[in-house]
Protein backbone atom coordinates (compact mmCIF):
# COMPACT_ATOMS: atom_id res chain seq x y z
CA UNK A 1 0.00 0.00 0.00
CA UNK A 2 1.91 3.03 -1.37
CA UNK A 3 1.99 6.17 1.00
CA UNK A 4 -0.90 8.49 -0.39
CA UNK A 5 -3.75 5.36 -0.11
CA UNK A 6 -6.73 7.23 1.84
CA UNK A 7 -5.43 4.90 5.30
CA UNK A 8 -2.17 6.24 5.28
CA UNK A 9 -3.31 9.66 4.58
CA UNK A 10 -5.62 9.34 7.61
CA UNK A 11 -2.85 7.91 10.04
CA UNK A 12 -0.51 10.53 9.03
CA UNK A 13 -3.53 12.83 10.14
CA UNK A 14 -3.81 11.11 13.21
CA UNK A 15 -0.31 10.94 13.68
CA UNK A 16 -0.27 15.15 13.73
CA UNK A 17 -2.79 15.17 16.36
CA UNK A 18 -0.84 13.11 19.01
CA UNK A 19 -2.30 9.81 18.35
CA UNK A 20 -0.67 6.92 19.10
CA UNK A 21 -2.57 3.96 19.37
CA UNK A 22 -6.38 2.44 18.47
CA UNK A 23 -8.51 0.27 20.27
CA UNK A 24 -11.05 -1.51 18.54
CA UNK A 25 -12.09 -4.90 16.89
CA UNK A 26 -11.24 -5.37 13.25
CA UNK A 27 -13.46 -6.28 10.30
CA UNK A 28 -13.39 -6.38 6.33
CA UNK A 29 -13.89 -2.93 5.91
CA UNK A 30 -11.10 -1.90 8.56
CA UNK A 31 -8.06 -4.33 7.19
CA UNK A 32 -7.10 -1.58 4.82
CA UNK A 33 -6.36 0.50 7.98
CA UNK A 34 -4.49 -2.70 9.74
CA UNK A 35 -2.70 -3.29 6.46
CA UNK A 36 -1.49 0.57 6.39
CA UNK A 37 -0.74 0.11 10.22
CA UNK A 38 1.50 -2.50 9.34
CA UNK A 39 5.16 -1.21 9.63
CA UNK A 40 4.45 2.35 10.15
CA UNK A 41 5.84 2.40 13.36
CA UNK A 42 4.00 5.00 14.92
CA UNK A 43 0.57 3.27 16.24
CA UNK A 44 -0.03 0.22 17.74
CA UNK A 45 -3.68 -1.44 17.22
CA UNK A 46 -4.92 -2.86 20.71
CA UNK A 47 -7.24 -5.71 19.67
CA UNK A 48 -10.19 -5.56 22.09
CA UNK A 49 -12.72 -8.06 23.32
CA UNK A 50 -15.84 -5.55 22.44
CA UNK A 51 -16.33 -1.93 20.47
CA UNK A 52 -18.00 -0.57 23.79
CA UNK A 53 -14.72 -1.26 25.80
CA UNK A 54 -12.70 0.36 22.89
CA UNK A 55 -14.36 3.51 23.16
CA UNK A 56 -13.86 3.77 26.84
CA UNK A 57 -10.55 3.22 26.91
CA UNK A 58 -9.98 5.86 24.31
CA UNK A 59 -11.87 7.76 26.03
CA UNK A 60 -9.70 7.54 28.93
CA UNK A 61 -6.31 8.31 26.89
CA UNK A 62 -8.33 11.54 25.77
CA UNK A 63 -9.77 12.51 29.31
CA UNK A 64 -5.73 12.04 30.79
CA UNK A 65 -4.01 13.24 28.42
CA UNK A 66 -6.05 16.17 27.30
CA UNK A 67 -5.27 14.93 23.65
CA UNK A 68 -7.43 12.29 20.99
CA UNK A 69 -8.42 8.94 21.93
CA UNK A 70 -9.32 6.59 19.16
CA UNK A 71 -11.20 3.67 18.39
CA UNK A 72 -12.39 1.56 15.79
CA UNK A 73 -15.16 -0.77 15.23
CA UNK A 74 -15.89 -2.20 11.74
CA UNK A 75 -19.52 -2.24 9.25
CA UNK A 76 -22.55 -2.21 10.99
CA UNK A 77 -22.97 -3.80 14.67
CA UNK A 78 -18.59 -3.08 15.18
CA UNK A 79 -19.34 0.42 14.79
CA UNK A 80 -22.89 0.16 16.65
CA UNK A 81 -20.78 -1.56 19.86
CA UNK A 82 -18.87 1.72 19.78
CA UNK A 83 -21.81 4.22 20.99
CA UNK A 84 -22.10 3.53 24.54
CA UNK A 85 -18.35 4.51 25.24
CA UNK A 86 -18.75 7.62 22.87
CA UNK A 87 -21.68 8.91 24.50
CA UNK A 88 -19.63 8.79 28.04
CA UNK A 89 -16.83 10.72 25.84
CA UNK A 90 -19.29 13.29 24.53
CA UNK A 91 -20.60 13.72 28.11
CA UNK A 92 -17.26 14.40 29.72
CA UNK A 93 -16.19 16.79 26.69
CA UNK A 94 -13.49 14.09 25.66
CA UNK A 95 -11.55 14.50 22.30
CA UNK A 96 -12.35 10.87 20.77
CA UNK A 97 -12.18 9.65 17.05
CA UNK A 98 -14.24 6.87 15.56
CA UNK A 99 -13.10 5.12 12.83
CA UNK A 100 -15.71 2.87 11.23
CA UNK A 101 -16.11 0.72 8.29
CA UNK A 102 -19.11 0.74 6.10
CA UNK A 103 -20.41 -1.06 2.86
CA UNK A 104 -19.41 -0.76 -0.47
CA UNK A 105 -21.68 2.14 -2.20
CA UNK A 106 -22.56 -0.06 -4.86
CA UNK A 107 -24.30 -2.07 -2.21
CA UNK A 108 -25.78 1.09 -0.06
CA UNK A 109 -29.43 1.18 0.21
CA UNK A 110 -30.13 -2.24 -0.65
CA UNK A 111 -30.38 -3.95 2.83
CA UNK A 112 -27.22 -5.27 2.54
CA UNK A 113 -25.30 -7.70 4.67
CA UNK A 114 -24.70 -5.78 8.20
CA UNK A 115 -25.79 -2.23 6.46
CA UNK A 116 -26.73 0.09 8.95
CA UNK A 117 -27.20 3.95 7.93
CA UNK A 118 -24.60 5.08 10.25
CA UNK A 119 -24.80 8.79 10.05
CA UNK A 120 -28.58 8.31 11.08
CA UNK A 121 -27.31 6.60 13.93
CA UNK A 122 -24.01 8.90 15.06
CA UNK A 123 -25.73 11.96 14.32
CA UNK A 124 -26.55 12.87 18.19
CA UNK A 125 -23.72 11.50 19.73
CA UNK A 126 -20.70 13.07 17.04
CA UNK A 127 -20.07 16.96 16.42
CA UNK A 128 -18.87 16.28 13.37
CA UNK A 129 -18.55 12.94 10.97
CA UNK A 130 -16.73 12.58 8.62
CA UNK A 131 -17.76 10.44 5.52
CA UNK A 132 -15.46 9.72 3.05
CA UNK A 133 -16.89 9.06 0.01
CA UNK A 134 -14.07 9.20 -2.26
CA UNK A 135 -10.05 9.65 -2.35
CA UNK A 136 -9.75 13.15 -2.86
CA UNK A 137 -11.92 14.11 0.11
CA UNK A 138 -9.94 12.16 2.34
CA UNK A 139 -7.30 15.00 3.72
CA UNK A 140 -9.90 18.10 3.86
CA UNK A 141 -12.70 15.87 5.72
CA UNK A 142 -10.28 13.71 7.97
CA UNK A 143 -8.64 17.29 9.40
CA UNK A 144 -11.63 18.76 10.07
CA UNK A 145 -12.79 15.80 11.95
CA UNK A 146 -9.74 15.10 14.10
CA UNK A 147 -9.21 19.28 14.61
CA UNK A 148 -12.87 19.57 16.40
CA UNK A 149 -11.43 16.50 18.22
CA UNK A 150 -8.63 17.84 19.46
CA UNK A 151 -9.63 21.33 20.27
CA UNK A 152 -13.25 21.37 20.73
CA UNK A 153 -13.16 18.53 22.73
CA UNK A 154 -15.93 16.59 20.44
CA UNK A 155 -17.03 13.35 19.96
CA UNK A 156 -16.11 12.34 15.77
CA UNK A 157 -16.75 9.88 13.29
CA UNK A 158 -14.49 9.07 10.05
CA UNK A 159 -16.73 6.45 7.68
CA UNK A 160 -14.06 3.79 5.49
CA UNK A 161 -16.62 2.75 2.93
CA UNK A 162 -14.69 -0.64 2.00
CA UNK A 163 -14.24 0.59 -1.81
CA UNK A 164 -12.71 3.70 -0.46
CA UNK A 165 -9.99 2.97 1.69
CA UNK A 166 -7.71 0.89 -0.82
CA UNK A 167 -7.87 3.79 -2.58
CA UNK A 168 -5.16 6.14 -3.87
CA UNK A 169 -5.59 10.26 -2.74
CA UNK A 170 -5.19 11.93 -5.97
CA UNK A 171 -3.49 15.18 -4.49
CA UNK A 172 -1.96 16.42 -0.80
CA UNK A 173 -2.99 19.91 -1.46
CA UNK A 174 -4.77 19.93 1.19
CA UNK A 175 -2.80 18.80 3.96
CA UNK A 176 -1.83 21.09 6.74
CA UNK A 177 -0.34 20.75 10.04
CA UNK A 178 -3.35 20.52 13.01
CA UNK A 179 -3.61 23.28 15.54
CA UNK A 180 -2.87 21.39 18.53
CA UNK A 181 -3.33 24.30 20.87
CA UNK A 182 -6.51 26.21 21.96
CA UNK A 183 -6.71 29.94 22.21
CA UNK A 184 -7.24 31.54 25.14
CA UNK A 185 -10.66 32.71 25.94
CA UNK A 186 -11.47 35.70 28.78
CA UNK A 187 -14.63 37.62 29.26
CA UNK A 188 -15.00 41.64 28.17
CA UNK A 189 -14.02 44.00 30.97
CA UNK A 190 -17.49 44.87 32.18
CA UNK A 191 -18.51 41.26 33.21
CA UNK A 192 -15.35 41.53 35.06
CA UNK A 193 -16.12 44.29 36.95
CA UNK A 194 -19.85 43.45 37.07
CA UNK A 195 -18.37 40.36 38.97
CA UNK A 196 -16.09 42.08 41.01
CA UNK A 197 -18.76 44.30 42.38
CA UNK A 198 -20.73 41.39 43.73
CA UNK A 199 -18.14 39.52 45.02
CA UNK A 200 -17.07 42.13 47.35
CA UNK A 201 -20.40 43.28 48.44
CA UNK A 202 -20.75 39.74 49.70
CA UNK A 203 -20.20 38.62 53.15
CA UNK A 204 -20.23 34.56 52.58
CA UNK A 205 -18.86 34.14 49.43
CA UNK A 206 -17.86 30.68 48.47
CA UNK A 207 -16.29 28.59 45.44
CA UNK A 208 -17.20 25.42 43.51
CA UNK A 209 -14.80 24.14 41.72
CA UNK A 210 -14.57 21.88 38.78
CA UNK A 211 -12.94 20.16 36.32
CA UNK A 212 -12.29 23.07 34.15
CA UNK A 213 -10.18 24.18 37.24
CA UNK A 214 -7.38 21.99 36.48
CA UNK A 215 -4.99 24.13 34.83
CA UNK A 216 -5.73 26.94 37.32
CA UNK A 217 -5.47 24.90 40.39
CA UNK A 218 -3.35 27.75 42.36
CA UNK A 219 -5.39 30.59 41.04
CA UNK A 220 -7.97 28.82 42.44
CA UNK A 221 -6.48 28.41 45.86
CA UNK A 222 -5.29 32.28 45.88
CA UNK A 223 -8.92 33.28 45.32
CA UNK A 224 -10.12 31.13 48.43
CA UNK A 225 -7.15 32.93 50.30
CA UNK A 226 -8.23 36.15 49.30
CA UNK A 227 -12.10 36.21 50.13
CA UNK A 228 -11.33 33.97 52.86
CA UNK A 229 -13.69 31.52 50.95
CA UNK A 230 -14.33 27.56 51.49
CA UNK A 231 -13.77 25.70 48.43
CA UNK A 232 -16.29 23.07 47.53
CA UNK A 233 -15.74 20.68 44.66
CA UNK A 234 -17.67 18.78 42.02
CA UNK A 235 -16.72 14.64 41.68
CA UNK A 236 -15.09 15.46 38.80
CA UNK A 237 -12.52 17.84 40.59
CA UNK A 238 -11.40 15.78 43.33
CA UNK A 239 -8.47 14.78 41.87
CA UNK A 240 -7.39 18.46 41.50
CA UNK A 241 -8.57 19.92 45.10
CA UNK A 242 -7.51 17.29 48.52
CA UNK A 243 -8.46 18.00 51.88
CA UNK A 244 -4.75 19.07 52.44
CA UNK A 245 -5.43 21.82 50.07
CA UNK A 246 -6.44 25.19 52.86
CA UNK A 247 -9.97 25.74 52.86
CA UNK A 248 -11.11 23.00 51.06
CA UNK A 249 -14.40 21.23 52.57
CA UNK A 250 -14.79 18.53 49.66
CA UNK A 251 -17.45 17.33 47.59
CA UNK A 252 -21.88 18.41 47.68
CA UNK A 253 -24.24 16.29 46.31
CA UNK A 254 -25.75 12.89 47.25
CA UNK A 255 -22.70 11.68 48.02
CA UNK A 256 -20.80 14.55 49.14
CA UNK A 257 -20.25 15.79 53.11
CA UNK A 258 -21.62 18.34 55.57
CA UNK A 259 -18.93 20.96 55.20
CA UNK A 260 -19.19 20.97 50.72
CA UNK A 261 -22.97 21.21 51.47
CA UNK A 262 -23.56 23.97 53.53
CA UNK A 263 -20.28 25.65 51.86
CA UNK A 264 -22.68 25.75 48.67
CA UNK A 265 -26.12 26.53 50.06
CA UNK A 266 -25.82 28.47 53.34
CA UNK A 267 -23.53 31.14 51.29
CA UNK A 268 -24.50 34.68 50.02
CA UNK A 269 -22.39 34.06 47.38
CA UNK A 270 -21.41 31.39 44.85
CA UNK A 271 -19.14 31.41 42.33
CA UNK A 272 -18.80 28.65 40.16
CA UNK A 273 -15.42 27.82 38.84
CA UNK A 274 -15.54 25.25 35.86
CA UNK A 275 -18.30 23.32 37.04
CA UNK A 276 -21.58 22.14 35.12
CA UNK A 277 -22.69 20.56 38.48
CA UNK A 278 -26.32 19.10 37.66
CA UNK A 279 -28.06 18.74 40.31
CA UNK A 280 -29.45 21.85 40.81
CA UNK A 281 -31.32 21.08 44.27
CA UNK A 282 -28.13 21.51 45.74
CA UNK A 283 -27.32 24.74 44.49
CA UNK A 284 -28.21 27.97 46.51
CA UNK A 285 -31.50 29.49 46.15
CA UNK A 286 -31.41 33.22 47.54
CA UNK A 287 -27.15 33.24 46.66
CA UNK A 288 -26.11 35.31 43.74
CA UNK A 289 -24.04 33.46 41.76
CA UNK A 290 -20.89 34.24 39.31
CA UNK A 291 -20.37 31.45 36.95
CA UNK A 292 -16.97 31.27 35.16
CA UNK A 293 -17.19 28.40 32.63
CA UNK A 294 -15.09 28.49 28.66
CA UNK A 295 -18.32 26.78 27.48
CA UNK A 296 -21.45 29.51 27.02
CA UNK A 297 -24.25 26.23 27.17
CA UNK A 298 -22.83 25.99 30.59
CA UNK A 299 -24.12 29.19 31.71
CA UNK A 300 -27.14 29.21 33.54
CA UNK A 301 -28.19 26.20 32.87
CA UNK A 302 -28.50 24.42 36.43
CA UNK A 303 -29.04 27.89 38.21
CA UNK A 304 -29.68 31.29 37.54
CA UNK A 305 -26.89 33.60 38.04
CA UNK A 306 -26.02 36.98 38.56
CA UNK A 307 -22.61 37.32 36.76
CA UNK A 308 -22.05 34.90 33.74
CA UNK A 309 -18.62 35.16 32.65
CA UNK A 310 -17.43 33.12 29.00
CA UNK A 311 -13.98 32.27 29.60
CA UNK A 312 -10.85 30.02 30.96
CA UNK A 313 -10.93 30.11 34.40
CA UNK A 314 -6.91 30.63 34.82
CA UNK A 315 -7.05 33.81 32.27
CA UNK A 316 -10.70 35.01 33.97
CA UNK A 317 -9.28 34.83 37.38
CA UNK A 318 -5.85 36.82 36.58
CA UNK A 319 -8.30 39.69 35.43
CA UNK A 320 -10.27 39.31 38.65
CA UNK A 321 -8.50 39.00 41.42
CA UNK A 322 -6.80 42.26 41.13
CA UNK A 323 -10.11 43.50 41.75
CA UNK A 324 -11.19 41.88 44.61
CA UNK A 325 -10.68 43.57 48.45
CA UNK A 326 -9.61 40.77 50.80
CA UNK A 327 -11.91 39.82 53.18
CA UNK A 328 -10.45 39.29 57.00
CA UNK A 329 -13.67 37.25 58.19
CA UNK A 330 -13.03 33.71 58.44
CA UNK A 331 -15.97 32.72 60.35
CA UNK A 332 -17.59 31.60 57.83
CA UNK A 333 -14.57 29.38 56.24
CA UNK A 334 -13.76 27.80 59.38
CA UNK A 335 -17.40 26.64 60.30
CA UNK A 336 -17.09 24.72 57.05
CA UNK A 337 -13.42 22.96 57.66
CA UNK A 338 -14.85 22.38 61.39
CA UNK A 339 -17.72 20.36 59.47
CA UNK A 340 -15.59 18.99 56.60
CA UNK A 341 -12.48 17.83 59.48
CA UNK A 342 -15.45 15.87 61.61
CA UNK A 343 -16.62 13.69 59.04
CA UNK A 344 -13.46 12.94 57.52
CA UNK A 345 -12.91 11.86 61.06
CA UNK A 346 -15.90 10.13 60.66
CA UNK A 347 -14.78 8.15 57.41
CA UNK A 348 -11.58 7.52 58.96
CA UNK A 349 -13.64 5.37 61.82
CA UNK A 350 -15.84 3.98 59.04
CA UNK A 351 -12.78 2.87 56.93
CA UNK A 352 -11.11 1.17 60.30
CA UNK A 353 -9.78 -2.39 60.32
CA UNK A 354 -11.61 -2.89 63.48
CA UNK A 355 -14.70 -2.83 61.68
CA UNK A 356 -14.28 -6.18 61.46
CA UNK A 357 -18.28 -7.53 60.90
CA UNK A 358 -18.38 -10.05 58.35
CA UNK A 359 -19.76 -9.55 55.13
CA UNK A 360 -16.92 -6.70 55.31
CA UNK A 361 -17.71 -2.88 55.12
CA UNK A 362 -16.43 -2.23 51.21
CA UNK A 363 -14.80 1.14 53.22
CA UNK A 364 -12.39 -0.90 54.18
CA UNK A 365 -11.03 -1.85 51.01
CA UNK A 366 -11.23 1.78 49.35
CA UNK A 367 -9.36 2.91 52.16
CA UNK A 368 -6.57 0.14 52.12
CA UNK A 369 -6.01 0.96 48.37
CA UNK A 370 -5.75 4.60 49.28
CA UNK A 371 -3.30 4.52 51.75
CA UNK A 372 -0.97 2.37 49.49
CA UNK A 373 -1.26 3.35 46.18
CA UNK A 374 1.49 5.28 44.26
CA UNK A 375 1.10 9.00 44.42
CA UNK A 376 0.76 9.26 40.89
CA UNK A 377 -1.49 6.45 40.69
CA UNK A 378 -4.55 6.28 38.21
CA UNK A 379 -8.27 5.09 39.81
CA UNK A 380 -10.42 4.26 36.95
CA UNK A 381 -13.96 4.50 38.63
CA UNK A 382 -17.17 2.26 37.78
CA UNK A 383 -20.32 3.85 38.35
CA UNK A 384 -22.56 2.44 41.26
CA UNK A 385 -21.62 2.01 44.87
CA UNK A 386 -18.25 2.14 44.00
CA UNK A 387 -18.33 5.57 43.36
CA UNK A 388 -19.30 6.52 46.81
CA UNK A 389 -15.98 4.38 48.18
CA UNK A 390 -13.24 6.13 45.45
CA UNK A 391 -15.27 9.73 46.80
CA UNK A 392 -14.95 9.23 50.20
CA UNK A 393 -12.39 6.93 51.12
CA UNK A 394 -9.71 7.94 48.67
CA UNK A 395 -6.96 10.81 48.63
CA UNK A 396 -5.83 12.31 46.08
CA UNK A 397 -2.62 13.38 47.20
CA UNK A 398 0.58 14.00 44.70
CA UNK A 399 0.37 13.41 40.75
CA UNK A 400 -3.11 10.91 41.32
CA UNK A 401 -5.48 11.07 38.70
CA UNK A 402 -9.09 10.26 38.47
CA UNK A 403 -11.18 8.55 35.09
CA UNK A 404 -14.68 7.63 35.09
CA UNK A 405 -18.31 7.90 33.60
CA UNK A 406 -19.25 11.09 36.02
CA UNK A 407 -21.69 13.00 33.78
CA UNK A 408 -23.28 9.57 31.57
CA UNK A 409 -23.02 7.35 34.51
CA UNK A 410 -22.88 4.04 32.70
CA UNK A 411 -21.86 0.88 34.31
CA UNK A 412 -18.96 -1.10 32.88
CA UNK A 413 -16.84 1.60 32.52
CA UNK A 414 -14.61 1.02 35.08
CA UNK A 415 -12.62 -2.16 33.65
CA UNK A 416 -12.22 -0.55 30.22
CA UNK A 417 -11.33 3.22 31.68
CA UNK A 418 -8.48 1.32 33.54
CA UNK A 419 -7.37 -0.40 30.24
CA UNK A 420 -6.87 3.21 27.82
CA UNK A 421 -4.99 4.32 31.09
CA UNK A 422 -2.58 1.48 31.43
CA UNK A 423 -1.88 1.64 27.91
CA UNK A 424 -0.36 5.52 28.07
CA UNK A 425 2.30 3.96 30.41
CA UNK A 426 2.13 0.49 31.66
CA UNK A 427 4.74 1.49 34.40
CA UNK A 428 2.16 4.08 35.86
CA UNK A 429 -0.05 1.92 38.55
CA UNK A 430 -3.46 1.99 37.42
CA UNK A 431 -6.71 0.65 39.59
CA UNK A 432 -10.21 -0.35 38.43
CA UNK A 433 -12.51 -0.17 41.55
CA UNK A 434 -15.53 -1.52 40.11
CA UNK A 435 -19.11 -3.36 41.18
CA UNK A 436 -19.67 -6.54 40.44
CA UNK A 437 -22.69 -5.33 38.48
CA UNK A 438 -20.15 -3.10 36.20
CA UNK A 439 -17.46 -5.77 36.09
CA UNK A 440 -19.68 -8.66 34.69
CA UNK A 441 -20.50 -6.18 31.64
CA UNK A 442 -16.95 -5.75 30.63
CA UNK A 443 -15.22 -8.52 32.24
CA UNK A 444 -14.23 -10.00 28.87
CA UNK A 445 -11.31 -7.37 28.26
CA UNK A 446 -9.31 -8.37 31.63
CA UNK A 447 -8.19 -10.92 28.78
CA UNK A 448 -6.78 -7.86 26.85
CA UNK A 449 -4.24 -6.63 30.45
CA UNK A 450 -3.58 -9.98 30.38
CA UNK A 451 -2.74 -10.16 26.45
CA UNK A 452 -0.98 -6.71 26.66
CA UNK A 453 0.80 -7.74 29.69
CA UNK A 454 -0.60 -4.11 31.69
CA UNK A 455 -0.76 -4.84 35.85
CA UNK A 456 -3.77 -3.27 36.06
CA UNK A 457 -5.28 -3.49 39.66
CA UNK A 458 -9.15 -4.51 39.61
CA UNK A 459 -10.86 -4.24 43.23
CA UNK A 460 -14.20 -5.89 42.51
CA UNK A 461 -16.94 -5.32 45.40
CA UNK A 462 -18.89 -8.58 45.44
CA UNK A 463 -21.84 -7.94 47.38
CA UNK A 464 -23.92 -10.06 44.51
CA UNK A 465 -26.10 -7.06 44.26
CA UNK A 466 -26.78 -4.08 42.18
CA UNK A 467 -26.51 -1.87 45.18
CA UNK A 468 -26.89 1.10 44.11
CA UNK A 469 -29.87 0.63 42.62
CA UNK A 470 -31.45 -1.03 45.49
CA UNK A 471 -30.89 1.74 47.33
CA UNK A 472 -32.19 4.15 44.81
CA UNK A 473 -35.64 1.91 44.78
CA UNK A 474 -35.63 2.28 48.39
CA UNK A 475 -34.83 5.69 48.81
CA UNK A 476 -38.33 6.44 46.30
CA UNK A 477 -40.33 4.11 48.59
CA UNK A 478 -40.02 0.57 46.41
CA UNK A 479 -39.62 -2.22 48.21
CA UNK A 480 -37.05 -5.15 47.81
CA UNK A 481 -37.19 -6.34 44.39
CA UNK A 482 -34.49 -9.29 44.46
CA UNK A 483 -35.48 -10.88 41.43
CA UNK A 484 -33.91 -7.24 39.50
CA UNK A 485 -31.12 -6.49 41.82
CA UNK A 486 -29.71 -9.58 42.88
CA UNK A 487 -26.49 -11.17 41.03
CA UNK A 488 -25.10 -14.71 40.77
CA UNK A 489 -21.66 -14.32 40.18
CA UNK A 490 -18.43 -16.50 39.60
CA UNK A 491 -15.38 -16.67 41.34
CA UNK A 492 -13.96 -13.30 40.26
CA UNK A 493 -10.19 -14.16 41.57
CA UNK A 494 -10.31 -17.33 39.74
CA UNK A 495 -11.47 -15.91 36.76
CA UNK A 496 -8.16 -13.72 36.93
CA UNK A 497 -5.93 -17.04 37.26
CA UNK A 498 -7.72 -18.39 34.74
CA UNK A 499 -7.47 -15.40 32.26
CA UNK A 500 -3.37 -15.95 32.86
CA UNK A 501 -3.85 -13.22 35.43
CA UNK A 502 -3.83 -13.63 39.59
CA UNK A 503 -6.11 -12.49 42.03
CA UNK A 504 -7.57 -13.06 45.64
CA UNK A 505 -10.56 -13.08 47.61
CA UNK A 506 -10.83 -11.24 50.71
CA UNK A 507 -13.39 -12.38 53.19
CA UNK A 508 -11.49 -11.14 56.82
CA UNK A 509 -10.76 -7.22 57.56
CA UNK A 510 -7.21 -8.46 58.41
CA UNK A 511 -6.33 -9.90 54.81
CA UNK A 512 -7.24 -6.45 53.26
CA UNK A 513 -4.06 -4.72 53.74
CA UNK A 514 -1.31 -8.10 52.21
CA UNK A 515 -4.00 -8.22 49.41
CA UNK A 516 -3.76 -4.66 48.49
CA UNK A 517 0.34 -5.44 48.96
CA UNK A 518 0.30 -7.82 46.49
CA UNK A 519 -1.68 -6.45 43.60
CA UNK A 520 0.19 -3.16 44.24
CA UNK A 521 3.64 -5.54 43.54
CA UNK A 522 2.25 -7.89 41.19
CA UNK A 523 3.49 -7.80 37.50
CA UNK A 524 0.19 -9.27 36.31
CA UNK A 525 -3.19 -8.11 35.84
CA UNK A 526 -4.97 -8.69 39.17
CA UNK A 527 -8.44 -8.93 40.57
CA UNK A 528 -9.14 -8.55 44.74
CA UNK A 529 -12.29 -9.60 45.39
CA UNK A 530 -13.95 -7.82 48.28
CA UNK A 531 -16.67 -10.36 49.71
CA UNK A 532 -18.85 -7.08 51.35
CA UNK A 533 -22.29 -6.49 53.04
CA UNK A 534 -24.79 -5.51 50.72
CA UNK A 535 -26.80 -3.66 53.49
CA UNK A 536 -24.53 -0.86 53.79
CA UNK A 537 -26.33 2.53 53.26
CA UNK A 538 -24.82 5.33 51.63
CA UNK A 539 -26.22 8.30 53.51
CA UNK A 540 -26.21 12.12 51.92
CA UNK A 541 -24.90 14.95 53.66
CA UNK A 542 -28.38 16.01 54.00
CA UNK A 543 -31.27 13.94 54.72
CA UNK A 544 -34.61 15.90 53.01
CA UNK A 545 -38.25 14.77 54.02
CA UNK A 546 -38.45 13.22 50.78
CA UNK A 547 -35.87 11.03 51.03
CA UNK A 548 -37.00 9.84 54.74
CA UNK A 549 -40.88 9.02 53.55
CA UNK A 550 -39.39 7.20 50.45
CA UNK A 551 -37.12 5.04 52.95
CA UNK A 552 -39.77 4.81 55.45
CA UNK A 553 -42.77 4.00 53.07
CA UNK A 554 -40.22 1.09 51.69
CA UNK A 555 -39.79 -0.87 54.66
CA UNK A 556 -43.41 -0.62 55.55
CA UNK A 557 -44.01 -2.05 51.99
CA UNK A 558 -41.26 -4.98 52.53
CA UNK A 559 -42.94 -5.46 56.06
CA UNK A 560 -46.06 -6.49 54.20
CA UNK A 561 -44.10 -8.36 51.58
CA UNK A 562 -42.55 -10.12 54.64
CA UNK A 563 -45.78 -10.89 56.13
CA UNK A 564 -47.17 -12.17 52.56
CA UNK A 565 -44.33 -15.00 53.10
CA UNK A 566 -41.68 -12.86 50.76
CA UNK A 567 -38.87 -14.25 53.20
CA UNK A 568 -36.20 -12.20 50.93
CA UNK A 569 -37.36 -9.31 52.98
CA UNK A 570 -35.91 -10.49 56.20
CA UNK A 571 -32.87 -11.09 54.72
CA UNK A 572 -32.41 -7.94 53.79
CA UNK A 573 -33.46 -6.20 57.01
CA UNK A 574 -30.61 -7.88 58.68
CA UNK A 575 -28.32 -7.12 56.65
CA UNK A 576 -28.67 -3.99 56.62
CA UNK A 577 -29.09 -3.72 60.49
CA UNK A 578 -25.75 -5.71 60.65
CA UNK A 579 -23.95 -3.55 58.60
CA UNK A 580 -24.62 -0.52 59.75
CA UNK A 581 -25.62 -0.52 64.07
Amino acid sequence: MTSNSVCKVLLDILADAGGRQIFGVTGDALNPLLEAMRGDGRFEWIGVRHEENAAYAAYAQAHLTGGIGICAGTVGPGALHLINGLYNARREGAGVVAITGQVAHRERGTGYHQEVNLEKVFEDVCGYQAVINSPDQMPRLAQIAVQRALINREVVRIELPIDVSEQQVPSLHQLHPILKTPSTLIPPESEIDRAAEIINAGRKVALFAGVGCREAKNKVLALSQRLNAPITHSLKGKDIFDYDDPNVVGMTGLIGNPGGYHAVRDCDVLVMLGTDFPYEWFLPEKAKIIQIDRNVEHLGRRAPIASGLLGDVGATLDLLLPKLAAKDDRSFADHQVKLCTKWLAQQDRDSSLERDTEPLHPQLFARQVSDQAADDAIFAMDIGECTVWVARHTRMKGGRRMVGSFNHSSLGSGLPSALGAAALDPQREVWAFCGDGGFGMSMQDFVTAVRYEWPIKVLVFNNQTLGFVKMEMEVAGYPLNPAATDLVNPDFAEYARVCGGDGVRVEHAADIPEAVARAKASRKPFIIEAMVTPGELVMPPHIDTKMAWGFGMSKLKEGILLAKGEHAQWDNWVKELKANL
